[in-house]
């Protein structure tokens, strides 16, 4: 009809707008809200978070979470063929890579155990350590500063990489590890590169790291780690 008005209800509008969006929301959440990959599961805790949450015997971890302990705390997880145990005052987060379970240790001394080459790797800052054949292998890595690390082979043989150089750790030995090729060694070159103690450490053109043999001590807590780690390889 001519000079008829039409009257918009505004509030209708808003509550049909508000609909829609809810709508969609709930087609794009899962989307969003995708869940991690469970990696394994906690089969030792004392003073131990995951987050910050404590943990306990049977929790599943899941990548993307952070594990950490108290100054006297430690925890262990079975992973897949691989355990991780974090000593105390010592943290890290848990990743699911294509090629398996890893951590990237933050601080602290994790040890870890494998039946095989891809069952974990270990990362710090820029550098990898893993198994070095499928041959069952226990690694224990110690962060000394944001670019220093200890890095012993207990059992077996590891890898440590940083980019394209690689090299290999054989059972028995331990190295102070300096990430910065560029940075002075603060101790002198008193260590060894690949070929044992003696002579300077070994830094060529393509050298991504200095690494320096030293004294295998504490006999004892190599012992420790090996028996905490021994029933992995056992069905």
């Amino acid at each position: 009809m001519a000079g008829s008005r039409v009257v918009v209800d505004s509030s209708g509008i808003t509550r049909i707008s508000v609909a829609l969006l809810f709508s969609l929301a709930l087609v794009i959440s899962p989307l969003w809200a995708v869940p991690s990959s469970p990696i394994g599961t906690v089969v030792f805790a004392n003073r131990a978070r995951v987050g910050s949450a404590n943990t306990s015997v049977g929790a599943t971890v899941f990548s993307g979470d952070r594990l950490s302990t108290d100054e006297v705390g430690t925890v262990q997880i079975r992973a897949g063929a691989a355990r991780l145990l974090l000593s105390s005052a010592s943290s890290a987060t848990l990743t699911q890579q294509e090629a398996g379970p890893s951590a990237s240790l933050t601080s602290g001394t994790a040890t870890f155990s494998t039946a095989n080459a891809k069952a974990f790797a270990l990362h710090f800052a820029s550098a990898v350590i893993r198994p070095d054949t499928n041959l069952p292998t226990i690694g224990k890595v110690t962060v000394l500063s944001a670019k220093e690390l200890l890095v012993k082979c207990v059992r077996g043989s590891l890898q440590i990489a940083v980019e394209d150089d690689v090299r290999e750790i054989r059972e028995g030995a331990a190295y102070r590890v300096v990430l910065d090729p560029n940075a002075p060694d603060p101790q002198g070159p008193r260590g060894a590169g690949t070929k044992g103690m003696g002579g300077p450490p070994v830094k060529g053109a393509k050298s991504r790291f200095i690494w320096y043999a030293i004294a295998v001590t504490g006999g004892v807590t190599f012992w420790v780690a090996y028996e905490a780690f021994e029933s992995s390889y056992k069905p």
